[in-house]
């Protein structure tokens, strides 16, 4: 029970952060925004529509996860409170694991909120629900959880504006690594391409959980690329929470 308490208090402790609300009537703007663009533009303005409200609700949700996941260890250290909460018969992992569910709970509740009013949106311009937006915005969610994860783990050792760049840095990463599988068919065979074989390897590669564009133009998507990216998206996520875990377990807060 102390995991769900502390995700518990985390979770009525970020509701509290004013720069949560501050983002989400900015991705309300941006989406309410793309039915005006739609407007101005010439194409499928439901597509358009489409396109940009989940690019809003990424873009938005990665910011939420960023801002609030990077100071929630940091504040705990820097106003000395983690020795009061380590005093007590909790383990740093049960700490640790309390944070990252009471973001993910957070996360998850804005946008749940972020897609109301996208949804509402295309039902107010074409009169459907767009059921088919779900499976975006699914996947949209495992990317923050995943995310939020790689903020913890910078939490855990460094500043809340080193942290934010370098989990910035992450995300920017995981979108660009698909250019290294092109660069890779490109290279002549050798200890370059070996090396740029690791990275690939190594680097996340966040466009496994991007099906905006199968979504928007209602591409078929084979059941495999689902539960390729579902399975992705767990074990990549474990393996960045074990990593959280191993810091923080090292560190002296002496």
């Amino acid at each position: 029970m102390k995991v769900p308490a502390i995700a518990l208090n985390t979770f009525k402790e970020a509701k509290r952060d004013r720069i949560l609300y501050l983002l989400l009537f900015f991705a309300a703007i941006s989406i309410i925004f793309s039915r005006l663009l739609a407007v101005l533009t010439v194409g499928d303005r439901v597509k358009i529509i489409k396109d940009i409200g989940l690019a809003s609700l990424s873009f938005f949700g990665v910011l939420m996860a960023i801002l609030i996941g990077t100071g929630l260890v940091y504040k705990e250290i820097d106003k000395k409170t983690i020795f009061t909460l380590l005093s007590k018969p909790i383990q740093r992992y049960q700490f640790l694991l309390g944070k990252f569910f009471g973001l993910v709970l957070t996360i998850f509740i804005m946008l749940a909120l972020m897609s109301l009013i996208f949804l509402a949106l295309i039902f107010f311009h074409n009169s459907k629900i767009e059921w088919g937006m779900l499976a975006a915005i699914f996947f949209i969610f495992f990317e923050l959880v995943l995310i939020t994860a790689v903020a913890i783990l910078f939490s855990c050792f460094s500043t809340p504006i080193l942290s934010s760049i370098y989990s910035l840095c992450f995300f920017l990463i995981g979108h660009l690594s698909w250019g290294l599988e092109a660069l890779i068919k490109k290279m002549r065979p050798g200890v370059g391409r070996i090396l740029v074989r690791f990275l690939y390897m190594v680097l996340p590669d966040l466009e496994n959980f991007n099906f905006r564009t199968e979504v928007v133009y209602k591409l078929p998507i084979p059941i495999q690329s689902y539960l390729y990216s579902t399975a992705y998206g767990i074990f990549y996520t474990i393996f960045i929470l074990a990593l959280a875990m191993l810091v923080f377990r090292r560190r002296d807060f002496i």
